[in-house]
Formats: structure tokens, C-alpha cells, sequence
């Protein structure tokens, strides 16, 4: 059932609500996705290196996950509403920046300001979901902000790359700021304030240190938001290593990246839309314990072809729609009782959650996708294993909490 609301809640509905977090969301994956076929324009039109354009993009991802550490702290002390719109002003001074950009060294310092930024969306917006609603009602509103959110790895890459054909780089970045411009009037506008003044929670050294120092002690926390970023490594192996997957493994062409896009981005979605449907209908637990069907089901069935059979498609990428299918059915209950360990400050976990994520995810792209894009029965193997450590962590949480419940009853 909804909780109660904030004095501004009732100008969103939860659909609303949903499309705007989303809208907020796809500030990350537009900011990464879209330039990437800029690439070579960049390059070109700043006489830069290959690899200080590839610099640009590594500037972000280290500021987004330093960042995505303190969003919600940030948030629990000054209000959800307030760093949003801050964010949305240092997204835009970035953006603008990394359009004005003459040399690529300037092009580094506005990504990092875009990095810093771009991730308080996410972050609070699940801390904003949870402010609002409980249980089914909250599983209900982040599957349906995970729906709309699929869109965006699926159109930034095309959508950069039309900006970047008709137009030029600088363009792509132009667009990022009007989108940001329009997100902030609309947040300024809509957005609730779902944290009163008087649930905020300090922000001085001291209390800070010791409330990351409960999450990251809590050894539920780290089996629980484990889930979370185990399942999304074993997505996010493939993304990484599609550069190399695709054209040496399968030969397509560059043009064709949408045979792994598209099965991921419908399993996505539809997996999130399942979600949206089982909410309230049944348990948590049994919502994740049939997302993990259909996700190791799909892992072990892509081993089993690749041991047998050598790369093809489809059946080389037919395997993502169900892995994805079943993380998405998984993902609204296990952020949730991750969120709900410290439900005094759910914008720090939210921060730490994230934070997990984004580290497995930079260890994913930067040594083990690269150590097993040699053969796709490899990464197979290695989407297997984060599904099955994911499986194991899971069933560890559900040991750990009844030895707890019982020595509280004794």
C-alpha cells in the first residue's frame, strides 16, 4: 500500500512518477551510449589520440562511481528534491562544456563533471520510491521505471549515431543539454519532496562514518545487494564484449550490433513488466526464486550449445532475452530488502548498493571480459558463474536471516 504522502506528491501519479525517475535514469546511459559513434569525429576535430578520445569515457565512469558512493547521503541529509536539481545544474554545466570543448584535456574535466552527476537520478530515485511506497506497491513503480529505463540502451547508441551523420559530435552533446535543461524545469516543477526535514539525518564526518560503516559491516547487505550486481555482471559481461564478440566471433558488422541489443533490451523490458504484474500477487522470494529460474535455465543452455556447437547466431544471442527476462523479475524484490536493512537511511544504501554495482561492473569491463572475449563458450562460462553466485548469495541471505530471527526469539 502507498504511504502517506509529501505536500507535492499528489501532482504525479505513480506512472507519472515512474517516466520522470526513468527520464532521470537515462542520464547515464544517453551520457555513455550515444557519443560512442562519435568517436572517430572527435578524434579527427580535436587532434587527439585514440586512446585520450577512449580517455574521455574512462574520466566518466571513474567519477560516476566515486560519485554514486555519496549521492544518497547527500540526499538523506538535504532533501531528495534538492540534490536532483543540483545534479541536473552541474549535468548541464558539464554537457555544455563538453560541447564548447576545443581540446580533448577540457573534453576530460566536463566529462568528470557529468559523471559526478549523472548517477544522483538512479540513486535517489529509488530512495524516492521507497519514501513513497511499500512492498508491492514500491516492487510495482521500480519495475516500471526499469520498462521505461530499457529504452535508453537501446536508442542512444542509434540516436548518437544519426546526430553524429547529419550533423557533428558536438551536436550529441547540445542534445544532452536541452534533454537535461527540459528534465530540470519539469523536476523544479513535479518532482515530490519525499525526505521532511524532520527525517534528515545529519552530514558531518562522524555520522556518516559510522552509517557506512553499518552498511558495509552488515554482512546481509553485502549478500543481498550482491545479488543485484552479480546478475547485472553476468549481463554486462556480454555488453563489454560485444566489441569483440560480435564481429570476430559472429562477423557482423558494426551496423548490426542489434542482434544482441535488441534480445537483451525485450528481456529487459519484459522482464519488467512480469515484475510489475507478479507485485502483490506473491512473495518476494517467490518472484525471485522464478527469476532465477529463467535466468540460470538461459546461462546453462547458452554453455551447453557453445560446448557442442561453434558461435551462431541466433543462438549464440538467444540466451540474453531469457538471462535478462529473469533478472528483471529478480531485480525489484532484491533492491527493495536491500534497501529496507536501514530504512532510516535508504539513500545511503541506495548509494552503496550502486556503488557495488558500478565497482563489479568497472572490474568486469576492465579485466574479465577482456580475459574471456577469446571464445563465447568463455563468456558463457563466466555468465553461468556471476548467475550462480548470484543464486548462492541469495540462499545464503534466506540461512543467515532465519539463524537471526531465531536467536532473537530465544
Amino acid at each position: 500500500m502507498p504511504l502517506p504522502p509529501s505536500h507535492r506528491t499528489a501532482l504525479l501519479s505513480a506512472g507519472a512518477l515512474a517516466a520522470l525517475l526513468a527520464s532521470l535514469s537515462m542520464l547515464g546511459p544517453f551520457s555513455i551510449d550515444a557519443y560512442l559513434p562519435a568517436f572517430p569525429n572527435i578524434q579527427a576535430d580535436l587532434n587527439a589520440s585514440a586512446i585520450e578520445v577512449q580517455q574521455t569515457l574512462t574520466a566518466y565512469m571513474l567519477a560516476f562511481s566515486g560519485m554514486v558512493l555519496w549521492h544518497g547521503a547527500l540526499s538523506d541529509a538535504f532533501g531528495r528534491r534538492n540534490i536532483v536539481l543540483c545534479a541536473l545544474v552541474v549535468f548541464a554545466v558539464g554537457t555544455f562544456g563538453c560541447a564548447a570543448s576545443h581540446s580533448v584535456h577540457y573534453l576530460w574535466i566536463f566529462r568528470i563533471l557529468q559523471g559526478m552527476s549523472a548517477g544522483a537520478g538512479t540513486v535517489v530515485g529509488r530512495a524516492i520510491i521507497r519514501d513513497l511506497y511499500s512492498d508491492a506497491a514500491a516492487a510495482r513503480l521500480l519495475s516500471m521505471v526499469t520498462m521505461i529505463f530499457s529504452i535508453a540502451p537501446a536508442i542512444a547508441p542509434v540516436l548518437g549515431g544519426w546526430i553524429v551523420k547529419l550533423f557533428d559530435w558536438r551536436t550529441i552533446f547540445l542534445f544532452l543539454l536541452v534533454y537535461s535543461v527540459l528534465l530540470f524545469a519539469v523536476c523544479y516543477r513535479y518532482l515530490p519532496e519525499t525526505l521532511p526535514p524532520d527525517k534528515r539525518q545529519p552530514f558531518n564526518p562522524g555520522y556518516l562514518a559510522k552509517n557506512y560503516g553499518d552498511i558495509f559491516r552488515s554482512p546481509l547487505f553485502h549478500m543481498k545487494a550482491g545479488i543485484v550486481a552479480c546478475n547485472f555482471a553476468g549481463l554486462f559481461l556480454f555488453i563489454t564484449a560485444a566489441p569483440v564478440m560480435l564481429p570476430v566471433h559472429l562477423l557482423l558488422g558494426p551496423d548490426e550490433f542489434a542482434w544482441l541489443f535488441v534480445p537483451t533490451v525485450s528481456g529487459i523490458f519484459l522482464g519488467a513488466l512480469t515484475a510489475n504484474r507478479f507485485a502483490g500477487r506473491m512473495t518476494f522470494a517467490r518472484q525471485i526464486g522464478i527469476g532465477f529460474c529463467f535466468q540460470i535455465a538461459a546461462a546453462a543452455a547458452n554453455v551447453a550449445y557453445h560446448l557442442f556447437y561453434p558461435p551462431a547466431l541466433p543462438w549464440s544471442v538467444l540466451p540474453m532475452f531469457f538471462y535478462t527476462f529473469g533478472m528483471s523479475i529478480i531485480a525489484p524484490g532484491a533492491t527493495l530488502l536491500t534497501l529496507d536493512l536501514f530504512p532510516h537511511i535508504r539513500g545511503t544504501v541506495a548509494s552503496c548498493q550502486s556503488f557495488a554495482q558500478t565497482l563489479l561492473g568497472a572490474l568486469v569491463a576492465g579485466v574479465i571480459a577482456p580475459f574471456l572475449s577469446h571464445s563465447v563458450l568463455w563468456l558463457a562460462l563466466g555468465q553461468l558463474g556471476f548467475g550462480l553466485a548470484a543464486l548462492a548469495l541469495w540462499f545464503m541471505s534466506r540461512q543467515y536471516r532465519r539463524i537471526l530471527s531465531n536467536q532473537a526469539g530465544r
